[in-house]
């Protein structure tokens, strides 16, 4: 009589959960690219990761949804306050925009790594 013993995950399942979690934190963490390009960037990084990854996984999906999502509804907001800063209580939001929009995509991206969905607050859902 054989016993069998339960099996461990395999290396290439553990890798492929890992690579998940690596490309969702990044579909987050690529916002922060409009740091160097401020119009685009913030958009333009979740876009191209979720474009690239999008039918490779999910979670990958949903993490990309979610990211663009909240970058365009980001976008939405600094416009508005742009016209606010015609009487200058616009220049207060936007520093808080930037503020808020740093935080939020570093949690987020912290999250994923941690294979958790985050979701962004004060968010638009453009994209399902």
């Amino acid at each position: 009589m054989e016993t069998s013993h339960p099996q461990s995950p395999s290396t290439d399942s553990i890798h492929a959960i890992a690579n998940v979690r690596t490309w969702s934190a990044f579909c987050h963490a690529s916002a922060l690219l409009g740091v160097f390009l401020h119009f685009p960037g913030h958009v333009l990084g979740p876009l191209i990761v979720w474009l690239a990854k999008r039918d490779t996984s999910p979670e990958i999906d949903a993490h990309g949804k979610e990211a663009l999502n909240f970058q365009i509804s980001m976008l939405i907001y600094n416009a508005v306050a742009a016209v606010f800063c015609l009487i200058l209580v616009g220049f207060v939001f936007l520093a808080i925009l930037w503020i808020l929009n740093t935080v939020f995509v570093i949690i987020a991206a912290i999250q994923a790594s941690d294979g958790k969905f985050y979701r962004y607050p004060m968010t638009i859902r453009f994209i399902q």
